[in-house]
């Protein structure tokens, strides 16, 4: 599975900075801004502003891994169709 990487600027705190990320972790950025309801710029701000150490491409790709890992750990409200339920008798 490949993903270019694409360099894209952006405005973070009224600056213009450039960010290198593969088009998949691209793609989750903004869908993790449509999910929160916030611009893309907003979601990079506040990663920015919440680092602790690291470059702002690699605090984005944990930000995005998280999400999704989340996303899988997350109970499911429906039970899977594929798990037996035991019904009391």
């Amino acid at each position: 599975m490949e993903s270019p990487v694409v360099k894209r600027s952006i405005v973070i705190a009224g600056h213009k900075t450039s960010v290198s990320l593969e088009d998949a972790f691209w793609r989750g950025l903004k869908e993790i801004a449509s999910m929160r309801r916030v611009t893309l710029s907003a979601l990079v701000e506040s990663i920015s502003s919440g680092r602790t150490s690291g470059n702002l491409s690699s605090a984005i790709r944990l930000v995005v891994l998280d999400y999704y890992r989340g996303m899988i750990s997350a109970p499911t409200p429906f039970p899977s169709p594929h798990v037996e339920t035991h019904s009391s008798r």
